[in-house]
């Protein structure tokens, strides 16, 4: 099949639940990543093909969130769009769908991305049959769409819990871990590691306009309150408010192309997608799925673990990268080293195409040749995607 190239990979600031960026819908939050990507890439808007943008909690943003996303960014009316929906992997798997449009040779410019506005999801109220009498309750659109396991009707952090006590994750080690990631996002911060991937917003006020041109909840955290914060989905739990991912609003968008496209063109490629897959095991087992996936890869290009010089694993919890490290056997200074969702915050239909973007950079900065990134979804699924640094330099002995 034909070869398929990332030529661009931006994102928005990661804002806070209720924050900075609580204003935009999830299609303008992606419509902003979307013309970064074309403005960093100097495509004419009329040679994209197709989008396809992962989005979770859809309801009342309007019809097809992909489709807005696309026309607020300027892309015709003629350019067709697609929302995907996998949970946390949308975004990944919304990048993987436009890959094989690509592979197929059926398109040549295909934007692909993520976007979630978890500030704006409503609240729902089941009156369409009628109440004739008494209290009738509401239900939060972002639990019972993005956060709820419907197999066992349990918060997602209780099977994250489940998973964390299979693997012997102590309380200890997952606060370590979470005080690890906000440290590497301080670290990348304050180094500009981001610059090459985060735009910067400027978000109307009554009073002037607030630019945001880095993640919220990177300074957030407290570290002398991390070891008394309770669990925060199970008594007695290991998982708390600091070693899990916050609820977040930002977007991720990715511009691939054909070989052929590349000249057409006059692009430059940042990478090569090499190769993707799916898993999926037992619901509660979702936390270790990113495993499946990864082996699957492992299978797929007869390439070894060693190969790869950096991975970006989405924190969910601290204990999904913790699990997934024990199982793989894998350095644990090779995944997330700017950082993760624990830090940078968890957008969950953009985290699958915020991590790609992420990976991208880390490749290009770090001069690294391979990078996977990898997440699990609700359900008990994961996607997980290989890439080559198209700009690496081979190290002199």
């Amino acid at each position: 099949m034909k070869n398929v190239f990332i030529v661009a990979a931006k994102r928005t600031p990661i804002g806070s639940f209720l924050g900075s960026l609580s204003t935009f819908t999830a299609p303008q939050l992606g419509a902003l990543a979307i013309q970064s990507v074309l403005d960093t890439a100097q495509v004419d808007v009329n040679r994209i093909d197709s989008v396809y943008m992962g989005n979770v909690l859809s309801a009342g943003i309007g019809q097809s969130p992909a489709r807005q996303a696309a026309v607020f960014a300027g892309i015709p009316y003629q350019t067709d769009a697609t929302t995907v929906n996998k949970v946390c992997a949308a975004g990944m798997k919304a990048t993987i769908l436009g890959a094989q449009q690509i592979q197929l040779e059926l398109e040549h410019l295909v934007i692909t991305g993520g976007m979630e506005s978890m500030s704006n999801v409503p609240h729902y109220i089941a009156m369409r049959k009628g109440m004739k009498l008494g209290q009738v309750a509401m239900m939060d659109g972002m639990l019972k769409d993005g956060l709820w396991d419907v197999y066992h009707d349990y918060h997602m952090g209780s099977a994250a819990e489940w998973g964390a006590k299979k693997y012997n994750h102590t309380r200890q080690e997952l606060d370590t871990y979470a005080l690890l990631s906000y440290e590497k996002a301080q670290y990348a911060k304050a180094s500009h590691k981001f610059d090459a991937e985060c735009i910067s917003i400027d978000v109307p006020q009554r009073k002037g306009t607030l630019i945001v041109q880095s993640d919220e909840d990177i300074d957030k955290l407290l570290p002398e309150k991390v070891p008394f914060l309770s669990p925060a989905f199970e008594e007695n739990g290991v998982l708390t408010a600091a070693n899990s991912s916050n609820l977040n609003d930002g977007a991720a968008a990715i511009l691939l192309a054909s070989e052929e496209a590349i000249k057409a063109n006059q692009l430059t490629p940042l990478a090569k997608i090499i190769a993707y897959a799916d898993a999926a095991q037992e619901p509660e087992a979702f936390t270790t799925s990113p495993t499946l996936a990864i082996q699957k890869i492992m299978k797929q290009t007869g390439m070894s673990l060693t190969d790869i010089d950096f991975f970006e694993i989405n924190e969910a919890y601290s204990s999904v990268v913790l699990s997934n490290q024990q199982l793989l056997g894998i350095d644990l200074h090779k995944i997330n080293v700017y950082g993760g969702a624990v830090a940078l915050g968890h957008p969950i239909g953009a985290s699958g195409a915020r991590i790609i973007t992420t990976l991208v950079h880390v490749l290009q900065q770090e001069n690294g040749r391979y990078g996977i990134a990898a997440i699990c979804n609700g359900g008990g699924g994961a996607t997980a995607i290989l890439i080559e640094n198209t700009n690496y330099q081979p190290q002199k002995n």
